[in-house]
């Protein structure tokens, strides 16, 4: 997901431009609210696969205002909150096994909770590393109609 200058001065699905949050709690909300919609939009694509599926989506720089040039802004990401948004989208699509998200320029927020969900698998890495993903999150669907088999499983939490 590469957002680009021209798209982004469009509105936003119930944002003003004008009225763009300010915190940056906000934009890790407007950035899973983005990843929903593209989950939901691939889905409909892959709505007649009969084998497992496995989406990825990889968000190499979460810009969300679409300026090219400017300095870009620190996002933090409440990862236990993504994970169990997209874990409630999938259980009502059966078409995709798996979502794989890539995130390079997020900061993930300190987490409050113990509670962990069994079909995540979250990789963070420091912010040095720049050869790799910030914030890599496989989250396996419940109610998949093709579930990945255990080999699958576990070559893609290899990948991780």
């Amino acid at each position: 997901m590469v957002g680009s200058a021209e798209r982004q001065r469009l509105p936003l699905r119930g944002l003003d431009l004008d009225e763009l949050p300010r915190e940056e709690e906000d934009r890790g909300f407007i950035l899973t609210h983005r990843i929903l919609a593209r989950i939901q939009q691939k889905a409909k694509q892959l709505a007649d696969y009969c084998d497992p599926v496995v989406l990825s989506i990889s968000i190499p720089r979460a810009d969300l205002q679409g300026e090219k040039h400017s300095r870009p802004e620190r996002i933090w990401l409440d990862l236990k909150t993504l994970a169990g948004v997209v874990t409630a989208l999938l259980i009502g699509i059966s078409a995709l096994s798996a979502v794989i998200i890539s995130i390079w320029d997020v900061d993930p927020l300190p987490s409050r909770a113990a509670v962990r969900l069994a079909n995540v698998e979250v990789i963070e890495r420091a912010r040095h590393q720049k050869t790799q993903p910030r914030v890599r999150m496989l989250v396996l669907n419940p109610n998949a109609s093709a579930p990945l088999s255990e080999s699958h499983d576990a070559l893609i939490r290899q990948t991780l």
